[in-house]
C-alpha cells in the first residue's frame, strides 16, 4: 500500500512536471508563432494589370491563382481586386517586402518554346514547380521539378517526343531563363530541370515558372509593410479573456467532478502548451480569430473529461469500486470520444485539402485541437485520475455517484420541437428577406469595399486610431465593421469599409480634414473586391458537401444503419440553418470568421449527436440480450443518461465565450 502510494505521488508529480514544462515551452514559443495581419501586420504588394482593360474573367482567374501562391507563406494571407485592373495581396508574418517580391517572382508572360522559336506549352499549363537538391556519388545537383495540368501534361508530351536530342527554352518576359536538351520523351507529366548552380537559383527559377502561369501579366506597382489591423489593447484584452475563462473553467470542473475535475484540470493545462507549441512546429498562421479559437477549444476539449468523468459516476452508482469505476469509464466512453473525433477529423482533412483562404487555417487548427484533446483525456488524464487515487483519494465521495433517475420522454416532444423550429428557420428567413431583399448581410469579405489611404499629419498610435478615427468613419459609413491599417514608416493609414458612394466617400474626406486636419489632397479612395473570391467560396462549398458525405458513410460504418447516419447530418443541418437564421435577423456582418463559425458548429454538432448514438448503440445491445424496452424507450433512456453530459459541456464552452462578450 505504502508502495502504491510513493509511485502515485511520483507519477502526480511527473505529471505536473511535465504541465509545468509544457507550459513555459508553450509561452516561450508565442515569440515564435506567426501572426496574423490583425495581430502583427505584414507585407501589402499591389500588382497592375500590363494590359489597359483586363476582363473580369482575367482578373478573376490571376487572384484565384495568386492566392494559391501565397498560401505558401501563411493559410491567412489574402489576394483581393482593387480598381478595375489592380491586384493587392496582403501577407501576414513577414516584413522584408523586397524578400517577397524576389521570391514570389515578378509576374509576366512564360512560354515553352523549340528551337525554331515555336510555342509548345504556356505557363498556365504548369500545375507547379519546386526546387529541389539530388545527391549522386557523393555530388549534389540542383534541379526544378515541374508538375503539368491534364493539358499541359499531353502537350508537354507531344513536345519532348518531337524534339528528343533538341532543346526547349524556357521563356520568361523575353528572357530565356532556362535551354535545357531534351534527353527522352516525358509522358508522365512530371519532369526535371537541371544545371543549376546553386539551390538560390533553382528556387528563383521554380519561383519564376509558379508566378508565370497567371492568365494576367502583372507590374509592380507598391509594396509597404504594414501595421497590425488591431491594438496591443484587443490582443491582451483577448489573452486576458483567455486566462479568466480558463480559471473558471476549471473551478467549475473541480467543483462539479471533484478529484476527476481535478484531473481534469492538470490534462487541459497540459493541452494549452501543447497547442501552443503545435502552432510553431506546423508553422501556423495565428489570427484574433484563432486566439478565440484557441481559447473557446479549451471549452471544448472539456467534451471528452465530461464523458468519462460521467461513465466514471454511474459506475460507482451502480455499487462498483472507484478503481474498477475509473477503469470502466475510461473502457465505456473510449468509443463515443474516438467516434465523435474521427468524424471531426475527417471533416477536417477534407477542409484542409480541398478548402483554401479561411477554411484551409481553421482546419488547420481544428485537427491539431482534435489530436491533442483526445491525447490529453485518454492518457493525461488518466493517468492524473490513477496517480491521485493510488495517493490516497480513494473514498467515493470523492468522485460521485449518479444512478438511473426517471426517464424524461424527450420524444413525446418531438412534434412541438419540429415546428418550433421550423416556425423559426422560416419566419426569421421570410422577416429578414422582405426587409432588404437579402437573407444576410455580407461583409467586405465577401462583397468588397472601398480602401481610403489616408496621411495623417501626426504618427498615430492603432489604438488611437481605433479610439478616434473610427468612430467617425463609423458614423459616416453606419457599419461597425471598419478595418484599419498603418504603412510602417510612414503616417499613413489603410480604411477599409463597406463600399461608398461618391457622397459618402466625400464625406469621409470632409470629416479626416475637419476632424483631424488632413491635407485633402493626400486621401486616395479605391473600390476592392472581397478577400473571399468565387472560387474560393465554390472550394468551400464543396470541402463542406464532401465532408458531410464522408461523415455520413463513417456514422453509416459504425452504427450499421443508415437511420444514424441521415438523422446525424439533419441535426447537423438543422443546427446550422438556426444560427444562419439569428445572423440573417440580427444583421450582423458576415465575413470569413462566418464560415469559422459555422465550422466549429458543424463539428460541435456531429461531436454531440455521436455520443448520444453512441449510448443508443449500447442499450440496443442490452435489448438484444433480454431487455423488453422499445426503440422509443431506448432513445428516451439514451437522451436522458447523456443530458447532463451536454449540459456540462455547453457550460464549460458557453463561460469561454461569454468571458470573450464581456471582456
Amino acid at each position: 500500500m505504502k508502495n502504491s502510494k510513493v509511485k502515485g505521488l511520483l507519477g502526480l508529480l511527473v505529471l505536473l512536471f511535465a504541465v509545468g514544462l509544457f507550459g513555459f515551452f508553450g509561452y516561450d514559443t508565442m515569440d515564435d508563432i506567426k501572426l496574423g495581419l490583425d495581430l502583427a501586420g505584414g507585407v501589402s504588394i499591389t500588382y497592375q494589370a500590363v494590359d489597359e482593360n483586363p476582363t473580369s474573367e482575367e482578373m478573376s482567374d490571376t487572384i484565384y491563382k495568386l492566392q494559391q501562391r501565397v498560401q505558401n507563406y501563411s493559410t491567412e494571407a489574402v489576394v483581393y481586386q482593387e480598381g478595375s485592373d489592380r491586384i493587392n495581396i496582403d501577407i501576414p508574418g513577414v516584413s522584408d517586402a523586397n524578400a517577397i517580391l524576389e521570391e514570389l517572382g515578378k509576374p509576366g508572360s512564360l512560354i515553352f518554346t523549340d528551337e525554331t522559336g515555336k510555342t509548345l506549352l504556356t505557363g498556365d499549363q504548369v500545375a507547379s514547380a519546386k526546387a529541389g537538391i539530388i545527391e549522386q556519388n557523393g555530388q549534389k545537383s540542383y534541379v526544378v521539378s515541374l508538375t503539368f495540368t491534364e493539358e499541359g501534361t499531353k502537350a508537354f508530351a507531344d513536345a519532348t517526343s518531337a524534339n528528343v536530342g533538341k532543346r526547349i527554352a524556357i521563356i520568361y518576359d523575353n528572357q530565356i531563363y532556362s535551354n535545357p536538351v531534351v534527353r527522352e520523351a516525358i509522358t508522365g507529366g512530371q519532369c526535371q530541370i537541371d544545371g543549376m548552380t546553386d539551390y538560390t537559383e533553382a528556387e528563383n527559377l521554380a519561383g519564376t515558372i509558379r508566378i508565370g502561369s497567371l492568365s494576367l501579366e502583372l507590374q509592380e506597382l507598391r509594396s509597404n509593410v504594414v501595421g497590425a489591423q488591431l491594438g496591443q489593447q484587443a490582443i491582451s484584452t483577448s489573452l486576458k479573456a483567455g486566462a479568466i475563462g480558463f480559471a473558471i473553467v476549471a473551478v467549475f470542473m473541480m467543483v462539479l467532478y471533484l478529484i476527476p475535475g481535478v484531473a481534469a484540470v492538470i490534462a487541459l493545462a497540459l493541452y494549452v502548451g501543447l497547442v501552443l507549441i503545435m502552432l510553431t512546429a506546423f508553422d501556423i498562421t495565428l489570427t484574433l480569430p484563432g486566439v478565440a479559437g484557441i481559447i473557446l477549444s479549451v471549452g471544448m476539449a472539456v467534451d471528452a473529461n465530461v464523458i468519462i468523468f460521467t461513465r466514471i459516476k454511474e459506475e460507482i452508482g451502480l455499487g462498483h469500486s472507484v478503481k474498477s469505476a475509473i477503469k470502466a469509464g475510461f473502457s465505456k466512453a473510449l468509443s463515443a470520444i474516438l467516434d465523435g473525433n474521427i468524424t471531426t477529423l475527417i471533416a477536417a482533412a477534407v477542409l484542409y485539402f480541398r478548402g483554401s483562404g479561411t477554411v484551409k487555417g481553421f482546419a488547420s487548427t481544428l485537427a491539431i485541437g482534435i489530436v491533442l484533446s483526445m491525447f490529453t483525456a485518454l492518457f493525461i488524464t488518466k493517468g492524473a485520475l490513477y496517480a491521485l487515487y493510488a495517493v490516497g483519494f480513494e473514498d467515493p465521495k470523492f468522485y460521485g455517484t449518479k444512478k438511473d433517475g426517471k426517464i424524461i420522454n424527450f420524444l413525446g416532444k418531438k412534434n412541438i420541437c419540429f415546428i418550433l423550429s421550423i416556425a423559426v428557420i422560416v419566419a426569421g428567413w421570410a422577416l429578414h428577406k422582405g426587409q432588404t431583399g437579402y437573407v444576410l448581410n455580407y461583409g467586405m469579405d465577401f462583397t468588397g469595399g472601398t480602401s481610403t489611404n489616408v496621411t495623417f499629419n501626426e504618427d498615430m498610435s492603432l489604438d488611437d486610431i481605433s479610439a478616434k478615427v473610427v468612430p467617425v468613419v463609423s458614423k459616416i459609413t453606419g457599419d461597425a465593421d471598419v478595418q484599419t491599417q498603418k504603412v510602417a514608416g510612414t503616417n499613413e493609414v489603410i480604411i477599409k469599409t463597406k463600399t461608398l458612394d461618391v457622397e459618402q466617400r466625400q464625406q469621409l474626406e470632409d470629416a479626416m480634414v475637419e476632424n483631424f486636419g488632413v491635407d485633402a489632397e493626400k486621401i486616395t479612395a479605391e473600390s476592392i473586391s472581397g478577400a473571399v473570391s468565387t472560387e474560393m467560396k465554390k472550394d468551400a462549398v464543396w470541402a463542406v458537401t464532401i465532408a458531410t458525405v464522408l461523415m455520413l458513410l463513417y456514422i453509416w460504418f459504425r452504427f450499421k444503419d443508415i437511420r444514424f447516419a441521415a438523422s446525424a447530418i439533419l441535426a447537423l443541418v438543422h443546427d446550422v440553418l438556426v444560427v444562419v437564421t439569428f445572423y440573417s435577423l440580427a444583421k450582423w456582418s458576415v465575413g470569413s470568421t462566418f464560415i469559422a463559425c459555422m465550422l466549429t458548429i458543424v463539428g460541435y454538432s456531429i461531436n454531440a449527436t455521436i455520443v448520444i448514438f453512441d449510448r443508443i448503440r449500447e442499450n440496443l445491445a442490452l435489448k438484444k440480450a433480454g431487455s423488453k424496452q422499445t426503440l422509443e424507450e431506448i432513445v428516451n433512456l439514451s437522451i436522458t443518461q447523456t443530458f447532463t453530459r451536454s449540459i456540462n459541456t455547453s457550460l464549460t464552452t458557453f463561460i469561454m465565450v461569454f468571458v470573450l462578450f464581456l471582456l
